[in-house]
């Protein structure tokens, strides 16, 4: 439920708001952008003419609410690092070779028993833009890694820690504490966009020309739900995997557990079975598009034939090697992975209340049937958000439990406000990506989503809903990036420039709207070209952009597919063109064919600890 009357936007002050008219007749950083494949991106940038004399405490303090205080300023030398990594639990590695800017953090307080954090980097050389960038999971900390990425394109970065400071996976915080659960749910975002954007109109004194989202699982859902509730803070929207359905996702993901635990248990599945049974996969369903590359290119085309992963106990007849491997799956083990595609339905009635994984998302099932015991992501969720129980075990599960999570919607983190009117009609542009092969936030709930905002926004009518919202599915992208299969999936979204160091932005040697997304999404929002494709990247090391380029291959808007030419090289983005199709977003009652299709698997839990601690899985 949306709580509007209480989330208006705060009045600027006075001093902001003078600033802003005197600076009114300034000209707009514009968006001229290289598109020579190399890192160097031309912003018509402005050169902030006072050096770094507003780089202090009183150029903020004067502006901030009394319940705001600046906790930190620092000038920050080309070259140098910022970062908090003695205190920030969630994100203790600092970006390195940072442009030279000014670095600030404020406090604020929400409520009598809870407060918040955020950083702000304000680059010397400053493009006009503003950038928010969001967090992961459950845990609490400023985001210094993404802002470090979206200072070098020359945006102001704000991030927020919204909170607290916590891991990923520890929700104890939450205990008790509903002031602490609404400002993870909305509240820390909203208040550091309302003051952040004050903050750099201040120091810069001048307007800012337009203003960006990227985020990335809960980071998505943190943009879906500041755009619900404040349809003017962004011009454009960058939403990957986005986590927007709390209420359900949590408790589905404590229900899992009830799925496949205890160990004793005959339907228990090892997670060490679950790269060969994605390799089945694979085999069964690669050529669905008419390729075979390894990838799962069409995903709700593949009606897994389930025979051909149950133990053949010897038969020589059997239909797959897989069948008369050691991984193969017994009656009960087949019956947990058959609900893990199913997703969340209700015992007693049969009702589907949300979607499961597609097919190729084996490789990350281990995020939620977990490796020793129920995910926390579902048990914490409901012990210390839905409950406030911290005795609460998994088995104590039951379907109640799903409307009572409705019923509450701890903190108001639930982003189900689906008409989007207001944000389209003032002109805002959002574009939602979903790696297909994603195995702790289902595609699929991302697609309901898009479904949904479509219905509420343009009547279904998904033509009139592309002229402000786009979808796009990367086939054999895991959880917000990486891929266990060789796919090509950097695009520029939130938390992947990470994945290649921390001194990295945009695309490596790509770094142009043809390959990243965001840039994309500024081309839409300022010049009016609407995203069409984007460009996916791979490399043969895939954390290593040095390496050199394994694959690249469009990733088209949904409903649009990419095809490949028939006779041009597979691993060529030019040997493919996005047109319409029953590929990607298309239903999944359509007959496997099983294929040839091989896969070598590129070490199928490479980037592991990375994700863990990038995206709170």
């Amino acid at each position: 439920m949306m709580c509007s009357g209480l989330l208006q936007s705060s009045v600027r002050t006075l001093t902001v708001a003078a600033l802003a008219a005197t600076a009114a007749s300034s000209t707009s950083a514009g968006s001229n952008y290289d598109n020579d494949n190399t890192n160097n991106i031309n912003h018509d940038n402005i050169r902030r003419q006072t050096g770094d004399s507003n780089c202090h405490e009183d150029t903020f303090a004067s502006v901030l609410p009394t319940t705001a205080k600046v906790e930190r300023v620092e000038h920050i030398s080309a070259g140098s690092s910022f970062g908090e990594p003695d205190t920030d639990l969630m994100y203790p590695t600092p970006p390195t070779n940072l442009p030279e800017l000014c670095a600030v953090i404020i406090s604020v307080v929400s409520s009598p028993i809870s407060s918040y954090r955020y950083g702000i980097f304000l680059p010397a050389d400053w493009n006009g833009r503003f950038l928010a960038v969001g967090n992961g999971g459950f845990g609490g900390g400023i985001n210094w890694m993404d802002m470090g990425a979206g200072v070098r394109y020359g945006f102001a970065v704000v991030s927020t820690d919204t909170g607290h400071n916590s891991t990923t996976a520890d929700l104890r915080w939450a205990l008790n504490n509903g002031e602490m659960k609404t400002d993870w749910g909305w509240r820390a975002l909203h208040g550091t966009v309302e003051q952040g954007k004050d903050l750099v109109t201040t120091y810069y004194s001048k307007p800012i020309s337009h203003s960006y989202y990227n985020g990335c699982s809960t980071g998505g859902r943190q943009g879906l739900k500041e755009v619900q509730i404040s349809p003017d803070s962004f011009d454009g929207v960058l939403v990957g995997a986005p986590s927007w359905y709390t209420s359900h996702l949590n408790t589905w993901v404590c229900k899992v557990a009830t799925y496949n635990w205890p160990t004793s248990a005959p339907k228990h599945i090892n997670w060490q079975t679950l790269p060969p049974i994605g390799s089945e996969v694979v085999r069964q369903c690669d050529d669905l598009d008419g390729v075979s590359d390894g990838i799962i290119s069409s995903p709700e085309k593949c009606n897994i034939n389930f025979d051909a992963l149950r133990c053949s106990n010897g038969n020589s007849d059997a239909i797959s090697d897989f069948a008369t491997s050691s991984n193969c799956l017994n009656d009960a083990q087949i019956d947990t992975l058959k609900k893990m595609y199913a997703g969340f339905t209700i015992d007693a009635t049969g009702e589907s209340v949300m979607p499961g994984l597609l097919p190729g998302s084996e490789n990350q099932m281990y995020t939620l049937l977990n490796y020793s015991d129920a995910s926390p992501y579902g048990l914490g969720y409901v012990r210390y958000f839905v409950l406030n129980d911290p005795m609460f075990a998994a088995a104590q599960y039951n379907d109640s439990l799903l409307r009572l999570a409705e019923a509450l919607d701890p903190g108001n983190a639930t982003a189900d406000g689906y008409n989007l009117t207001t944000f389209r009609d003032r002109g805002g542009k959002m574009l939602l990506y979903h790696g297909a092969a994603d195995g702790l936030v289902p595609t699929t709930a991302g697609s309901l989503y898009y479904e949904r905002a479509v219905q509420a926004t343009s009547g279904g009518d998904v033509g009139a809903a592309r002229a402000f919202f786009r979808r796009l599915e990367v086939p054999g992208m895991q959880h917000c990036g990486l891929t266990a299969v060789g796919a090509p999936w950097a695009i520029g979204g939130a938390g992947q420039a990470a994945f290649l160091g921390n001194d990295t932005h945009s695309v490596p040697g790509f770094a142009d709207a043809g390959h990243d997304a965001l840039l994309a999404l500024m081309d839409w929002v300022e010049k009016g070209t609407p995203v069409d494709q984007v460009v996916a990247t791979a490399w043969k090391e895939q954390k290593d952009a040095s390496s050199g380029v394994l694959r690249q291959r469009p990733v088209c808007a949904y409903p649009d597919t990419a095809t490949w030419d028939g006779k041009g090289n597979m691993d060529e983005a030019g040997s493919w063109s996005c047109g319409s199709g029953g590929g990607s977003g298309g239903d999944n009652s359509s007959q496997v064919e099983n294929g040839a299709g091989s896969l070598a698997y590129m070490n199928p839990f490479s980037g592991i600890v990375d994700v863990l601690r990038t995206f709170g899985i």
